[in-house]
């Protein structure tokens, strides 16, 4: 691979290194730079302050070096910036949402950062502001609003903050007629909570000093949370939890569940100080879900080896296995994603053949029909409504060229009412654009659906440069959704790609097993893959190719700069999960042992550790000519803790040959979800397509 001659003659920090050995099942490993991880995480989670000093030197090294290689992009950074807020709709406001008396939505004022939520009278009138989160960030280095709620009656509000970039979200309660909060503040939780019926309390997750929701707890107005009653304590390290309410305010429950298991436990919302009851204990491998339906509940499983999962019933005075009944019965390659249940309809949003649909059902009659759309790809979302008891209900719409369409929908008459257009200020025309569906061969002769958007002027002869973006993990799809960020990189003649992998759930449950666990490698090879058919297709040309991932996807970009380094021109990694075996390894880190299902225990499993170790990016590290690769963190993000990336890139400039540099940007200020605004988040988008474009070699071409 050649030298990249754009970035400047710069010497990059080098920690140095403090050799610690580990063995596990007979192999020994060595990590010169474990040293990166802060002995005190979890308290320096909670206070930045706390980090030890030779770490955020090292860090802050890291932050100057990524600062001098990129210095000569900033007049670019400053243009796609521009160009990418030019595209917001700057005081843009979603459609309220019928409920009750109320209609609820959101909205941004003129250059402001945080959401506001407000209300209008049912059928419209003026706003009343109930929460402004620019006044509530002011003076934060970092803020993020969680879950905002208001109660049944329309008196309260409850409303979460994270400051830190932690996701340890604190709990406030609004007055709405006021608009003062009361004295109830409650730290530590997962960032939402529920109200029970009456409107005086309410339920919600308290985190552990390891950031994971072991307890529900009920809290009632204006008591100390000293007092707040255990409801439910799950004390297996291996499951998340979760507490939600229903529409009609009739339930609680209590979701626990890990990557192929779940379990819930329902409670009447008007009786806070009951116990909660079991639906179905856990039983591995097993996955339900429930939904509202009157005097039923609609339970989506994957029980009786329905792997794409069916509908079933069962009366709500008692849900047990035992007195669930067949529905909607399961279809091979239909995976059903969703359900939501009204007084006289029931509506599933699906996957079939790699598109999204939604089928609306009569549940008196059974008649079902399909909300039919033309584009050859496109992204669907389902979103519901307040009311239980209503023939309305709401979708969006979008594909890569057509701007996102909010839709009221009719389930009776089936009349479609279009809401909104997503507006693009600086002016958006489609058929500017090309979009296209292709099929990628893999090497075992599965085809990987690739969604892509180039300009119609831009010349498919191999000349392009392309961003391959990828992710494939935790059954997750990437929706082929409109996108106004990637314009300024198409505009400038690239073209975007999403690589559909396995490992996601884009053709079916079974897409989503055979890129897991034992499978994992398909994951990487199918990325691969897609890169090759893009240039045999003369979309691009492999040193144009610029991949990225973040999160999971990031372990994908540190697998796939090992296995295949020649067949990009670059590689974005944000947030990379790239040191799985270590993380696998240390069932004290957040997320380690909720993620054994996914990725399978080293600590128990001599096969497992061998087929982690086998792809792990940090272990795999080699003596290769790598891309230039630029790396993204956040301080204190529980999710990827900030020294997989740390670690990675000091391992990556120690072993690598050729000149290309190795980049590590780190956000000082902000976790997982990167900057906190709307427009601060612009920024780091800018940043990583002035890289992209500057390893492309079009770092001085405008718009």
């Amino acid at each position: 691979m050649t030298r990249t001659p754009a970035f400047p003659t710069v010497t990059p920090p080098q920690p140095e290194k403090r050799p610690v050995f580990d063995t596990h099942h007979g192999v020994t490993r060595t990590d010169d730079y474990a040293w990166l991880r802060a002995d005190n995480w979890q308290e320096m989670f909670r206070d930045p302050s706390l980090l030890d000093g030779q770490i955020r030197a090292h860090l802050e090294a890291e932050n100057v070096y990524q600062a001098a290689l990129m210095a000569d992009t900033a007049p670019l950074r400053k243009q796609l910036f521009k160009e990418m807020k030019g595209r917001i709709k700057e005081d843009d406001s979603s459609v309220p949402m019928k409920d009750g008396p109320y209609a609820y939505g959101s909205s941004f004022k003129l250059g402001g950062e945080q959401p506001r939520y407000f209300r209008t009278p049912r059928d419209g009138g003026d706003q009343q502001i109930l929460l402004d989160g620019d006044l509530e960030a002011e003076g934060k280095a970092y803020f993020r609003l969680g879950g905002v709620d208001h109660s049944a009656d329309h008196g309260k509000l409850l409303w979460a903050f994270d400051d830190k970039g932690s996701e340890f979200f604190t709990l406030r309660v609004r007055d709405l007629a006021s608009g003062n909060e009361l004295t109830d503040r409650i730290p530590d939780t997962g960032g939402g909570g529920v109200w029970d019926a009456g409107n005086d309390g309410f339920f919600y997750t308290r985190l552990d000093s390891n950031h994971r929701p072991s307890k529900v707890l009920f809290h009632v107005l204006g008591d100390d949370p000293q007092n707040d009653r255990l409801i439910y304590e799950e004390t297996d390290p291996g499951f998340f939890m979760n507490v939600g309410g229903t529409r009609s305010n009739e339930w609680i429950m209590i979701g626990i569940n890990d990557h192929e298991t779940s379990e819930y436990r329902l409670m009447s919302a008007s009786e806070p100080f009951a116990e909660p009851k079991l639906v179905c204990p856990r039983e591995t491998g097993l996955q339900y879900d429930l939904e509202e339906g009157g005097d039923i509940f609609f339970i989506l499983t994957n029980a009786d080896r329905a792997k794409d999962f069916k509908v079933m019933t069962a009366p709500a005075s008692d849900p047990v296995r035992a007195n669930w009944q067949e529905l909607v019965p399961h279809e091979a390659g239909r995976l059903i994603l969703s359900v939501i249940g009204f007084r006289d309809h029931m509506v599933r949003l699906e996957r079939k053949e790699g598109l999204p649909r939604i089928v609306v059902r009569d549940r008196k009659s059974g008649e079902e029909h399909l909300i039919s759309f033309d584009e050859e790809a496109f992204s669907l979302g389902l979103s519901g409504s307040y009311e239980y008891d209503t023939e309305i209900m709401r979708f969006s719409y979008s594909s890569m060229t057509t701007p996102a369409q909010v839709f009221d929908y009719n389930m009776r008459t089936r009349e479609r009412v279009l809401l909104k257009t997503q507006e693009v200020p600086s002016g958006h025309d489609p058929d500017h654009y090309v979009t296209r569906r292709l099929m990628a061969p893999a090497a075992d002769g599965e085809l990987v659906p690739v969604s892509l958007i180039h300009h119609r002027e831009t010349p498919l002869d191999g000349s392009a440069p392309c961003l391959l973006y990828g992710y494939g993990s935790y059954g997750i799809t990437v929706p082929a959704a409109f996108n106004t960020n990637c314009l300024s990189l198409v505009d400038r003649g690239f073209v975007y790609a999403i690589a559909h992998v396995r490992g996601g759930k884009d053709k079916g449950y079974g897409w989503y097993d055979d890129g897991k666990r034992a499978h994992k490698m398909n994951t990487f090879t199918d990325f691969i893959a897609v890169a090759h058919h893009l240039v045999a297709e003369r979309y691009t040309a492999h040193d144009r190719i610029v991949a990225q991932g973040g999160s999971a996807g990031g372990l994908l970009m540190g697998a796939v700069a090992n296995m295949a380094p020649e067949c990009f021109g670059g590689i974005v990694a944000e947030v990379p999960f790239v040191d799985v075996l270590t993380t696998m390894l240390d069932g004290t880190l957040p997320l380690t042992p909720p993620e054994w299902p996914e990725w399978g225990n080293p600590i128990t499993s001599r096969d497992d550790y061998q087929t982690i170790a086998a792809y792990s990016p940090y272990d795999n590290v080699a003596t290769l000519d790598y891309p230039p690769i630029l790396a993204l963190a956040g301080l204190t993000d529980p999710r990827v803790t900030y020294w997989e990336p740390a670690k990675w890139v000091a391992r990556l400039r120690d072993r690598k040959t050729g000149d290309n540099p190795v980049l590590f940007k780190i956000n000082m200020d902000s976790g997982h979800a990167g900057a906190s605004g709307r427009f601060s988040r612009l920024e780091e988008i800018a940043y990583t397509y002035a890289f992209a474009l500057k390893v492309a070699g079009k770092a001085d071409l405008a718009a």
